[in-house]
């Protein structure tokens, strides 16, 4: 079941508060919807964030009226009373997967262990790298938190369909998430073009506002194996990535 989460923020440059509020604007599509609280919300702070950095974010951590609130930190020098804390520079999605961690269930994680000895000694894998094409930096900055969550880390963007190409032409991608809306070509021309070039990306899927059943053929003919929502819903979205 989907909730509201109220955030009460104290501190943070405007660039980070616009970082920040893009993805609670995001998070209404996700079943943790985060809301920056203010006095007329209409319930109390979840949570209290802190920028480290700002001179009211020590007075609030040792207000008497956060007592028994969670707060999180975000700096050095933390104080006790914190709940968690993360150092600078950081980045917008390990906040959010920190905050997720609070108000999300734990999920089972049954591990058991059917690997030999001679498994574990396997060298790991390198971390697959994606290529997020968009016009929109809010939806290129939702991909990637999505993809963080989702501990893959490695991702170039590209805004037009021509720099998707010149990244492609440069690196080997392991997948590729496509805005539909493109400002220099059609996208279907860009997956032919990601999925046919010397250095083929093998999984893309597509993004699209509103999606119909001949958009969907269209872009599986095409060689899309996904068309997702625009932003993409979490749950199509981590169903597609396991599938890679």
């Amino acid at each position: 079941m989907a909730q509201r989460i109220y955030i009460k923020v104290v501190g943070f440059s405007d660039e980070e508060r616009h970082a920040l509020n893009t993805l609670f604007r995001l998070s209404e599509q996700c079943l943790l919807m985060y809301q920056l609280w203010s006095p007329t919300a209409r319930g109390p702070a979840g949570m209290v964030l802190l920028d480290g950095d700002s001179y009211e974010a020590r007075l609030e951590a040792e207000s008497p009226l956060n007592r028994g609130v969670k707060m999180l930190w975000v700096g050095e020098d933390a104080p006790a009373q914190v709940w968690r804390s993360l150092p600078r520079p950081f980045a917008w999605p390990e906040v959010i997967e920190t905050m997720d961690t609070l108000f999300q269930p734990a999920a089972v994680d049954l591990d058991l262990n059917m690997a030999g000895p001679e498994d574990e000694t396997r060298p790991r894998r390198p971390p697959k790298l994606a290529l997020i094409v968009s016009p929109s930096r809010d939806e290129r900055l939702y991909i990637r938190a999505r993809l963080s969550l989702a501990s893959l880390t490695q991702a170039d963007e590209a805004e037009s369909g021509n720099e998707a190409m010149t990244l492609a032409r440069s690196k080997q991608y392991d997948f590729a998430v496509v805005d539909f809306q493109l400002p220099d070509m059609t996208a279907w021309n860009l997956l032919r073009g990601l999925r046919q070039g010397k250095k083929a990306i093998p999984h893309v899927a597509m993004t699209k506002a509103q999606r119909s059943l001949p958009e969907h053929v269209r872009a599986w003919l095409g060689g899309a194996e996904a068309l997702l929502d625009s932003p993409p819903h979490p749950q199509r979205l981590n169903a597609w990535l396991r599938r890679i």
